[in-house]
């Protein structure tokens, strides 16, 4: 049998099975095609000409033959392919983000469902516990033992208690589906996976921030097309002088007068210059830069909120783990007196609601530990053993 999966092996397997990122590396290959055609120089063009004699003194027929190289395409080739490079260098820092991303993704889903096998199983003891409270309350008052607002009071609590469950089922369900299809497998398919550890508090968020300055591949991926479209504006000033066209002629004409020529044709910048195009890319760059900007103090200041309210959530788990022994002795203390007779069922009952009660808030709050470290981790680009280093 294979050994439950840990956060790391579905990390994994969604980078290399997931259907978006699997579409997305595909499309990545027409960068790098474009990178690799803007290498290239445009091909020369050849022409033959022949004229046949109709009638006149001379008995030869016209030959004329011409090659055209277009010359602009050698001046403009460093900065073209200078913004292919950096385009194709977006893009695969692009698809390492999505990566990144989706893989953490799967982490949280991993998370959700431990967290949640761990709440259904004390859903169903109180499930369970309170079913069983309600019958014994209900024969009780068959008999006349007990008076019928106990009754209610009863058949309230085992309600919310299967409502609880029902809505932790609902949930566990929808986290296995997320994961499978994040994964890229049928709906059904079962997963085990390995209960995470406990990650430890994060750093100061301003080191934090610091590490994504440096590590975050968007950031990385905007500052390359940033640079490519610094390019973009350097071709289109280069563009805005005479385009150039070289011609060689050879030539023979009726009188077997052997001729080699050559032309050079260029477009004259008078009324046009291209001078939308520098604008269009100058400001295309100014928005690029402005996203870049923005970009940066988005990550300031999510990193700051993840940070906070991980601190929050550590120092609710310290609490909840100091009040939870002395909360289980009374509920223990509570169950003995009623097995005694001392004490109503329901409220011993109603001592051991408690102990679950706190013990599924302190659940959920070491799942939202391990949720937003992983989500701290997803806005630094590092995992949190970096973190320390």
């Amino acid at each position: 049998m294979s050994k439950p999966l840990d956060l790391n092996a579905v990390s994994l397997i969604t980078v290399v099975a997931n259907p978006d990122l699997r579409a997305q590396r595909a499309r990545a290959g027409v960068s790098e095609a474009q990178a690799f055609d803007a290498r290239l120089l445009p091909d020369p063009s050849v022409g033959f000409e022949f004229d046949k004699i109709l009638s006149g003194p001379d008995h030869l027929s016209s030959l004329l033959a011409s090659v055209v190289q277009e010359i602009n395409a050698l001046r403009t080739r460093h900065v073209r392919v200078e913004g292919a490079k950096e385009a194709a260098r977006q893009v695969r820092l692009d698809l390492a983000w999505a990566e990144w991303q989706t893989a953490g993704q799967a982490r949280i889903q991993s998370v959700r469902i431990r967290s949640l096998a761990r709440a259904l199983a004390v859903g169903e003891a109180r499930n369970d516990s309170a079913r069983s409270l309600l019958e014994r309350i209900l024969r009780a008052s068959g008999r006349g033992d007990l008076p019928g607002d106990q009754v209610q009071t009863a058949r309230v609590s085992a309600l919310d208690a299967a409502q609880q469950l029902r809505a932790t089922q609902k949930d566990a369900w929808a986290a296995s589906y997320e994961l499978t299809k994040l994964l890229g497998l049928p709906p059904d398919t079962p997963i085990a996976l390995a209960d995470p550890a406990l990650p430890p508090p994060p750093p100061p968020s301003e080191r934090l921030f610091q590490i994504a300055q440096a590590q975050r591949m968007d950031l990385q991926a905007l500052r390359a097309g940033y640079a490519s479209q610094e390019a973009a504006v350097h071709l289109a000033v280069l563009e805005q002088f005479p385009k150039l066209e070289l011609t060689v002629n050879a030539n023979r004409d009726t009188s077997g007068n052997k001729l080699v020529g050559g032309a050079v044709n260029f477009t004259v910048p008078a009324w046009n210059g291209n001078r939308g195009k520098i604008a269009i890319e100058t400001a295309t760059r100014s928005a690029l830069k402005a996203e870049f900007e923005n970009r940066i103090f988005q990550t300031r200041a999510e990193i700051a909120a993840a940070v906070n309210g991980l601190d929050l959530a550590w120092r609710q788990r310290s609490q909840l783990v100091v009040d939870l022994p002395g909360i289980r002795r009374f509920a223990d203390a509570s169950e003995r007196a009623a097995s005694r007779g001392d004490l109503a069922l329901s409220a011993a009952q109603a001592a051991r609601d408690t102990v679950r009660d706190k013990e599924l808030a302190l659940i959920q709050v070491e799942q939202a530990i391990q949720e937003q470290t992983i989500a701290l981790e997803l806005l630094t680009g590092v995992p949190l053993e970096d973190w320390i280093k």
